[in-house]
């Protein structure tokens, strides 16, 4: 996690506060600042104003250390930890431990056992700033709302038994910060699963350290957020712009929109006249391109794009809908500087009706501004091994980009050959010149905000899985996720690998759709 080259652009920091103290008078990174800045769908379309660098420390299996030496698909992903530290007589593992200005934008954390003490300590700190009588964010000292603290759907309310939280509220910090976990007795082993997403900026950079006072201070702001988060408004000023695609319609319908500095702030597609049992056709068959500037920018298949999969069943988060009927809303904010053309292809023969809306408007273009992309690629007959060990495990590349840009989430969208679970593989997100991943997960459904196998259909702001047809984890399944804090800014490059690993041995169809911004030089895999 620490072998991390440094991102020569961040993302836009939405506002700044004053502060109190003379150290703090100049803060460009406040908890104010960034709550701001996960509610603003700009954020992401341009280079950041304060430069950092994206990564993740995990509980990843210790002996995955090198792709070309035995261990790199070992899977007790519930027992890594950073180290032990003795502070005051206890003895406390150490699951973060990182320097500089920084903040904390997501952790993910799941056991079966969650009776323990978390402790948060802020810039070298001996008493912790954060104190939780167990291992379950869901505790958390302060209320901060249903948005920003996801419990998953395997959860427990009884300590001893099953835990599982996404946390989303940022914790900044100027200097560092150490996460630990007490236990009754360390040397009982107890799987402490976690994800901590983590940013760490330039040396330099005035960051205001996290404090529950200040939580409490801001709790206004964070139901504002929460409300936000989970009614987001879509955007219907500026131009409007329309073309409707009939069912003698064959071939690609295009639709050139408005000249200049503009940007697509949203766009509705929206279906009608046809057989309902035709809809996972028309969708999956149904592709959208959109040229900016010249440059293919968007090309995929309908039912990804709007994060929905296979089948395109009701889903919603902050950049994309589904109704499940067949409307379907984009929010992502698609900048241009002179030109831009949408055209909507039909692959298939099946007559429908398709109403296109796009509402345009004026956009800020500067030299940090960057190109929405969404690519997509697919391939059957995957193989998934139950034998961690073996030299025939894969590591399946979801996609690479090169150039640079910010990666901003994706769509999973998988038939399933297995008779059970098939998501034991870990996420590997390199960056750069990454020589190990700056990103090592825990496994595909972790990646995904949830915990436990079977995935049952749930729905964040952040993502969720708006299908899984059977308990068996056999069949059709679909894992969203979009990034607003978490996004991962990369400089020359970015290769997102899925490790093909399984409860029992089979084959998996996968289809995936990524999301990110990037210079009109950058370009990503499409197997497809």
């Amino acid at each position: 996690m620490k072998r991390l080259t440094t991102i020569l652009m961040a993302l836009c920091t939405i506002g700044c506060g004053t502060h109190g103290s003379p150290s703090d008078a100049a803060s460009q990174v406040t908890m104010a600042s960034l709550l701001d800045e996960m509610i603003s769908y700009d954020a992401v379309t341009g280079y950041p104003a304060v430069n950092y660098r994206a990564a993740q420390v995990s509980s990843y299996d210790r002996r995955t250390v090198d792709p070309h030496e035995p261990g790199w698909f070992a899977n007790d992903d519930g027992a890594g930890f950073e180290r032990l530290d003795t502070i005051r007589g206890r003895v406390e593992k150490v699951l973060f431990d990182e320097k500089g200005p920084g903040a904390i934008t997501r952790i993910w954390m799941t056991t079966n056992d969650k009776r323990g003490t978390l402790r948060f300590y802020f810039d070298g700190a001996s008493t912790p700033e954060i104190e939780i009588p167990a291992y379950d964010m869901a505790r958390f000292p302060v209320t901060v709302g249903e948005a920003l603290s996801l419990t998953h759907t395997h959860y427990e309310d009884e300590l001893s038994k099953t835990g599982g939280n996404t946390f989303f509220l940022p914790l900044p910090y100027a200097r560092s910060c150490r996460i630990t976990l007490e236990e009754s007795d360390y040397t009982v082993k107890i799987p402490r699963y976690y994800h901590v997403g983590y940013r760490t900026y330039d040396n330099g950079t005035n960051v205001r350290t996290f404090s529950l006072r200040e939580v409490r201070k801001l709790t206004d702001k964070i139901a504002a957020v929460n409300r936000k988060l989970f009614s987001p408004e879509t955007y219907t000023d500026g131009t409007e712009c329309t073309r409707t695609v009939t069912p003698m319609s064959n071939g690609a319908t295009s639709l050139h929109l408005p000249d200049g500095n503009k940007a697509i702030r949203s766009l509705t597609i929206t279906l009608s006249e046809f057989d309902p049992a035709d809809l996972v056709e028309i969708m999956q068959r149904t592709w959208l391109r959109i040229d900016f500037d010249g440059i293919r920018c968007v090309w995929c298949p309908l039912d990804c794009f709007f994060g929905a999969g296979t089948g395109a069943p009701a889903s919603s988060n902050w950049y994309v809908s589904s109704d499940g009927k067949g409307t379907f809303t984009s929010r992502w904010v698609m900048p241009y500087a002179e030109h831009a053309d949408l055209r909507l292809e039909k692959r298939t023969d099946i007559p429908f009706t398709a109403v296109i809306t796009g509402y345009v408007d004026d956009f800020d273009w500067t030299a940090q501004t960057l190109y929405f992309h969404a690519t997509y690629h697919d391939e059957t007959s995957i193989p998934v091994n139950n034998d961690y060990n073996s030299p025939d495990n894969l590591d399946w590349n979801f996609t690479t980009i090169t150039g640079r840009g910010v990666y901003c989430g994706d769509v999973l969208s998988l038939y399933n050959h297995c008779p059970d679970w098939y998501g034991e593989g870990d996420e590997k997100i390199w960056i750069d010149n990454d020589t190990f991943p700056s990103f090592m997960g825990t496994g595909t459904e972790d990646y995904y905000n949830c915990s436990w196998a079977p995935v049952v259909p749930f729905a964040t702001p952040f993502g969720g899985a708006p299908r899984a047809d059977e308990a068996s984890s056999h069949g059709y399944n679909t894992f969203v996720r979009t990034r607003n804090l978490d996004v991962i800014p990369f400089g020359q490059r970015l290769q997102f690998d899925l490790e093909m690993l399984s409860w029992n041995p089979g084959a998996v169809d996968y289809r995936a759709a990524a999301f990110w911004y990037g210079t009109a030089a950058s370009a990503a895999t499409e197997k497809n």
